[in-house]
């Protein structure tokens, strides 16, 4: 891919979600539906084999008047995020189109705005056009939770959306600060610039924005709260994409501003910490599949942002191999719940048993993925934890020890979390009734379950195909590792990234 066809992974998903509201025919909306996730993943691809080469490729955009365009920048890091969504988008649509969710008004053409947002905010090169494509990527969002809720999902989606509108005006002021501080919103012209107290305070402000977006306690509550009120699918979609293009921004941000670790450590170390404790046992109050994992999801935010705290070229590569590895794990735990309400109605622990004995096949894919969230092999979450524990040992400080125990002790509480988890959904004695989705009564009676009743393959392939990913990954950590190795080595050697940009 040349620089020039940059732009087109943020604009090709976007354009065609203009013309699926143009032209309305079913099939071909379904095949713009899967086809648009799979061309951007290849040509992420395309972009990923290319960085083995060059660093970084640039395309500035709209340069009519000398230093004024949009500029478009793909590195490792950005390529690899965009693969890796791409993939799991793909799937969360596969899941959405056998479930018959695709079928509701304009959901094929909001799910295409909301990628082409997330790729052009991993492709941008400048502050402003960040906040830009976030908005491209929330304002669909809250059409999804309109078209696919129910009342009681947009009541919550209220929130989702006070939040979001909160955060994004925050995230222009601080914008606008930036570029009254240090006249420049572009990324490789504010190399350093942290360095200044007045930049380094307006640029707090953008990086407030960025981790309520992300999930960081304490800033987190908003996120159990909005994320399990969605459909499965949906909730899939935002998890990938949502949380994830904020860790991105952050750890982008950072690396460009401050050029090593900012002089606010300490307090992101607190607040990595606390979101590995808080997420992981915040869980044993839980008795839902979907809010439990949503729970998780906090937890995974603080591993994350433990490889930005240590700040080192073999921390940050962990921390990204981590994302990778929280993108697939999440995304295949939450389209396996997913699969169950769509099965059987519910998604609570208490209407919920015996699945083990009935569904062979859903009780092995949905084992692996529990295993890749607390980290036990053979599974991608294994290595991604192994990888935080050596780069937190080999930091060395005050914060080594601090940091081991934080992991294990995260681990501790997944495990424990996640079996209670297992039990009640899985284990126990084999349920005598279920609730079905019928057309006359909805899930509103129950009826007794017969013994064809079960998640079906082509309802659990989603899932299924995810948990292979992650599985892949375990294999293939050591290659995998050097590529994030690779994308955290450009985000401490700016060198090739402002060069590419500048010309």
């Amino acid at each position: 891919m040349t620089a020039a066809l940059l732009p087109f992974l943020a604009v090709l998903p976007i354009a065609a979600s203009a013309a699926t509201v143009l032209w309305r025919n079913a099939t071909w909306q379904r095949i713009w539906l899967l086809a648009i996730p799979v061309l951007t993943g290849l040509g992420a691809l395309d972009l990923l084999l290319q960085h083995r080469e060059t660093p970084v490729i640039a395309e500035n955009v709209g340069a009519f008047v000398p230093g004024v365009a949009i500029p478009f920048v793909s590195d490792t890091l950005s390529a690899l995020m965009i693969l890796v969504t791409s993939l799991t988008v793909l799937m969360c649509l596969a899941f959405m189109t056998i479930t018959g969710e695709s079928r509701y008004r304009l959901v094929t053409p909001l799910v295409l705005m909301l990628l082409g947002g997330v790729n052009g905010a991993f492709l941008t090169g400048d502050l402003f056009n960040l906040f830009v494509f976030v908005e491209v990527m929330l304002l669909p969002s809250y059409a999804l939770i309109a078209v696919t809720g129910t009342w009681r999902r947009l009541g919550v989606g209220r929130t989702f959306v006070v939040v979001n509108l909160l955060t994004s005006t925050i995230l222009l002021i601080g914008v606008g600060l930036v570029y009254a501080t240090a006249e420049t919103v572009n990324l490789a012209l504010l190399v350093g610039a942290g360095s200044d107290p007045r930049t380094m305070l307006s640029s707090g402000v953008v990086l407030l924005a960025l981790s309520i977006k992300a999930a960081i306690v304490p800033l987190h509550t908003w996120l159990p709260r909005t994320y399990p009120a969605t459909s499965a699918s949906v909730m899939a979609l935002f998890s990938a994409l949502h949380t994830k293009v904020a860790l991105y921004a952050l750890y982008r941000v950072t690396s460009t501003l401050y050029e090593g670790q900012p002089p606010w450590i300490m307090v992101l170390a607190v607040l990595v910490g606390l979101s590995i404790v808080v997420g992981s046992y915040s869980t044993f109050s839980e008795r839902v599949m979907r809010r439990a994992l949503s729970w998780q999801m906090v937890a995974g935010v603080g591993h994350i942002m433990l490889g930005l705290a240590l700040f080192t070229q073999f921390s940050l590569g962990a921390g990204i191999f981590y994302m990778i590895h929280h993108i697939i794990t999440m995304g295949a735990l939450i389209l396996g719940a997913g699969a169950i309400e769509q099965t059987y109605g519910s998604g609570r622990y208490e209407r919920l048993s015996g699945i083990i004995r009935r569904d062979r096949l859903l009780t092995i894919s949905y084992a692996l993925a529990l295993m890749s969230l607390i980290g036990l092999p053979p599974s991608s979450g294994f290595f991604g934890k192994v990888g935080l524990v050596q780069a937190s040992a080999q930091a060395g400080g005050p914060w080594q020890a601090v940091f081991i125990t934080l992991i294990f002790v995260g681990a501790l509480g997944s495990l424990v979390a996640m079996q209670r988890l297992w039990v009640g959904v899985f284990w126990g004695p084999d349920m005598e009734d279920y609730l079905p989705d019928s057309p006359e009564t909805g899930r509103g009676t129950k009826v007794a379950l017969t013994d064809d009743v079960r998640v079906t393959p082509r309802l659990l392939a989603p899932m299924a195909v995810l948990v292979i990913t992650q599985l892949a990954m375990f294999v293939l950590a050591g290659p995998i590792m050097q590529v994030t190795t690779r994308a955290a080595q450009g985000l401490v050697d700016l060198q090739p990234y402002v060069q590419a940009v500048t010309g």
